[in-house]
């Protein structure tokens, strides 16, 4: 129990630390963006390789996700879920021009966390008497994460001029960096796995993500409320 204490500390703390600029952008990359006139691919697709590599949010919700997935075949459908739903709404947001409170978008996003954590440690039919469509609630949290990305890019004056383009390969980029953080995702479990102490290591695991999932639902919310005092 020591040991789990420990690793529940600690990967708590490594977590919950880089929450507060889970969604920071760089003075080099938000001089860019308002900056740049036309259509620009390959900048695009780098910024949003990015900022998913870097959105520790979708990041920790992704590695609820797969966490106890044990087939690639299952893996790709959760994660083409979760694709997808993102995709739609960062596309949709920004090219509508429909903006969202960024804190209340974020609070749900640290509220999907959360969930799948507890979802992974069977908390809901244990306690609550019933069970959520795991699928289900992968595609429509993923429809809050791509919001989430969406309010980003809406916090810059963007040039009409090739957005269209740039805005789609900024999705083409959020989606190479979420499968370069996959793949680590996958080796770290992978490994996990080959200890026979690994449904202890998990328990763990997920205790540390439902604690940054929550931490990041009271920040957020204490922004949203200071924000509009």
């Amino acid at each position: 129990m020591r040991l789990i204490t420990q690793l529940l500390l600690a990967m708590t703390l490594l977590l919950v630390m880089p929450l507060a600029s889970a969604h920071g952008v760089a003075e080099g990359d938000r001089a860019f963006l308002e900056s740049s006139s036309g259509l620009h691919i390959i900048p695009y697709i780098y910024l949003g390789a990015k900022h998913m590599v870097t959105g520790y949010d979708h990041l920790l919700f992704l590695l609820g996700v797969i966490f106890f997935l044990y087939r690639l075949k299952d893996v790709g459908i959760y994660v083409t879920l979760f694709a997808l739903g993102h995709s739609v709404t960062l596309l949709f947001g920004v090219l509508s021009g429909i903006h969202i409170n960024a804190y209340i978008i974020d609070a749900i996003i640290g509220l999907s966390v959360a969930y799948k954590a507890l979802d992974n440690i069977g908390f809901f039919p244990r306690f609550c008497g019933f069970s959520i469509n795991t699928k289900a609630a992968v595609l429509v949290f993923g429809l809050f994460h791509g919001f989430g990305l969406a309010t980003k890019l809406q916090d810059f004056t963007l040039s009409a001029d090739g957005l269209v383009g740039n805005i789609i390969s900024f999705n083409i980029g959020v989606e190479m960096g979420q499968m370069i953080a996959l793949f680590g995702m996958l080796m770290f479990i992978i490994l996990l796995r080959k200890s026979q102490h690994f449904m202890r290591y998990a328990f763990a695991a997920n205790m540390a993500l439902v604690t940054a999932g929550v931490t990041l639902t009271i920040f957020q919310l204490s922004g949203y409320m200071w924000g509009t005092v």
